[in-house]
């Protein structure tokens, strides 16, 4: 089953700039290029990527679209620009001059204040993306999700993608209130879901699959094939398992699901959404 891998990083590793990935994250602390990826999303079929963004900074957008240049199977970028910014619409008519910048996202989860998404300039920000052909990635906490529906109410215009199926607290195995916030969440019909970054929302070194099965249940349920993608979240998923363990628990999971339904999920909702050039051949 041929796939599109939505979400995935590369960086080149300096401690300043990556001063979220701390000693416990010791595996993070390199390299990670597109070399380094080619031979994972060939062994998994994976046809091509989308690469996001791991910094802040217009500099790494500016990177990440110039590896998409050289290597055909990065197929889309989601970078970053300051969305609240006076001048904001003229940065993003400048980056939308790249056909491969595919959508924008902000680290949500990090903003001290829970209630950044609606800050006015920021909302103005993000209500500008449709002009420019760009998406929006959520990045946030499960607390976050009473806020996020405030949010994408104000932005119906948006294509929004929820990245790591807002992360739940998987290693307590804790359900509520994130079940009834993303089954609300999924009532809004621009509002898509990733499925990516559950194994390091779940113990590290004692995960199983029976561990995210049921909240794989809520949001299939909740978004139906149609508004599902698949991500590996390499190489963050790295602190749990390595790339295929984390193809193995979707194909898994989809095992008996039709071959419409798997290609949809594994494939089309990410050309779709991301409006991607179809890729001719794989890695």
């Amino acid at each position: 089953m041929k796939k599109i891998d939505a979400h995935q990083h590369f960086w080149q590793y300096r401690p300043h700039t990556h001063s979220w990935i701390s000693e416990e994250m010791a595996v993070l602390r390199q390299d990670y290029l597109p070399a380094d990826l080619a031979p994972l999303l060939e062994k998994s079929d994976c046809r091509g990527c989308v690469a996001v963004q791991a910094s802040q900074t217009a500099e790494e957008t500016e990177w990440l679209l110039s590896l998409a240049d050289q290597h055909a199977f990065i197929l889309g970028v989601v970078g970053w620009t300051d969305l609240r910014d006076f001048q904001v619409k003229h940065a993003l008519q400048k980056l939308a001059q790249h056909p491969k910048l595919k959508g924008i996202r902000h680290v949500i989860q990090d903003e001290p204040d829970d209630q950044f998404m609606l800050d006015p300039a920021f909302l103005r920000g993000v209500k500008m993306l449709p002009q420019f052909g760009l998406t929006y990635d959520l990045l946030i906490y499960e607390r976050h999700l009473p806020v996020a529906l405030s949010f994408v109410s104000y932005v119906p215009e948006v294509s929004i993608v929820v990245d790591h199926i807002a992360k739940p607290k998987i290693q307590q195995q804790e359900f509520s209130p994130w079940q009834e916030n993303m089954r609300s969440l999924a009532q809004y019909q621009h509002v898509c879901c990733k499925l990516s970054g559950m194994v390091t929302e779940a113990d590290w070194q004692h995960w199983t699959y029976e561990h995210l099965v049921p909240y794989l249940d809520v949001v299939v349920e909740a978004f139906g094939p149609d508004r599902l993608m698949i991500g590996s979240d390499w190489p963050v998923c790295r602190l749990a398992t390595e790339y295929d363990g984390v193809m193995e628990i979707i194909e898994r999971y989809f095992a008996n699901f039709s071959e419409d339904e798997k290609t949809s999920i594994f494939y089309e909702n990410a050309l779709r959404f991301y409006d991607l050039s179809p890729p001719t051949t794989t890695a």
